[in-house]
């Protein structure tokens, strides 16, 4: 039985996660380690959760989630609305939830569970009957959490939701006409939409254009995490030796701006490194969605790959100036117990249909 668990594992996933993790776990260290803030061992703690879902997930079944996908997704609107009603407050944002002795961001699982009930909801149509109707179905399902998310206030998650749906909407067999016209609605709604926006988050958006707009206020953090990446220049600063986030310079460096101290203490080199790591996470994710013969598990492994390339992306862009401030983790390597066991779940899922690549 070991030796067959061995095979169905699919390893160039584990060990790009593995790989990733390591990585993130040093400059976790490196970020907290004068604030004693020990959140390297609290991080292990979650490692080893996160793992362990891992590993016990081809056991479940991806089939299993996807029958109860629907169920899911109920479950994870009652727990944003419950976010929204008495969540935790922190930095200004009710983001949080209490569970026992463990606090939770429900936004993170809601994500996953969007991906399954949009994978369940679209592999069960086909796309050559009643395509407008199960296409605003697809929107339908998407922009109820966005919404929710939306008014935590969290828009750089919220915003993850619309790469997953043109990725699994593209896969599912849309026609062009139909996703060139959402892209135009969707730029003619801007406009609109700025008006439903924070002030905070419409600062952020002005501030992305003009860092020096506020540069002791809005622009901030935008200005610090440049300096602190351009000063790495191409070999760093060396391991524990970077100034901007040691000395606390960058906001949030453990987690939303922990590709700060890596481009500051590892310079491009260590930057090249990192996104080597996530081109082999996503290749092997690739692979997966290739050889899968269902069509509803490709859905699914398309939408989570969707999800951490969005993510990767905007987390990057936003510490180099390339994208406006958006309070997302970067997978795998910033500090956050429900990131990591959410990420965990979703590969864990991946993973099984690698295993069962071939039932279908």
């Amino acid at each position: 039985m070991f030796k067959k668990w061995l095979k169905d594992v699919y390893w160039p996933l584990f060990f790009a996660m593995l790989a990733l993790s390591a990585l993130g776990l040093m400059f976790i260290y490196s970020s907290s380690y004068r604030d004693a803030g020990e959140y390297q061992i609290k991080q292990l703690f979650w490692m080893a959760v996160g793992f362990s879902i891992f590993f016990l997930m081809p056991f479940v079944g991806y089939r299993t989630f996807l029958s109860s996908s629907y169920l899911l997704y109920a479950v994870s609107i009652v727990l944003l609305i419950w976010v929204d009603i008495a969540g935790h407050t922190r930095l200004g944002a009710q983001r949080w939830i209490g569970i026992g002795p463990f606090v939770i961001q429900p936004s993170e699982f809601a994500k996953l569970s969007t991906v399954l009930a949009l994978a369940n909801f679209l592999g069960s149509h086909h796309s050559w009957e009643k395509e407008n109707r199960i296409i605003l179905g697809a929107v339908a399902i998407t922009v109820v959490p966005m919404v929710l998310i939306m008014s935590q206030p969290d828009l750089g998650t919220s915003l993850l939701f619309i790469p997953v749906l043109l990725s699994v909407l593209l896969l599912w067999g849309i026609r062009y006409r139909y996703l060139i016209a959402s892209v135009v609605i969707g730029a003619a709604s801007a406009p609109f939409l700025w008006m439903f926006l924070k002030e905070y988050q419409k600062k952020r958006i002005l501030v992305f254009l003009n860092p020096h707009l506020d540069p002791l206020g809005s622009g901030y953090t935008a200005i610090q995490s440049k300096i602190a990446v351009g000063s790495g220049g191409f070999w760093g600063k060396g391991y524990l030796q970077g100034t901007q986030s040691q000395l606390n310079f960058v906001p949030e460096h453990h987690t939303d701006f922990i590709f700060c101290v890596l481009g500051e203490e590892w310079g491009f080199l260590g930057a090249l490194l990192l996104l080597g790591l996530y081109a082999y996470l996503f290749h092997a994710l690739f692979q997966i969605i290739k050889h899968t013969t269902d069509f509803k598990a490709k859905l699914l492994s398309a939408g989570v790959l969707s999800v951490l390339f969005a993510q990767v992306f905007i987390n990057i862009g936003m510490s180099i100036g390339m994208m406006p401030i958006a309070g997302l983790p970067l997978p795998f390597v910033s500090y956050g117990g429900s990131s990591f066991v959410s990420i965990s779940i979703a590969l864990g899922l991946v993973l099984s249909v690698h295993k069962e690549r071939s039932i279908f």
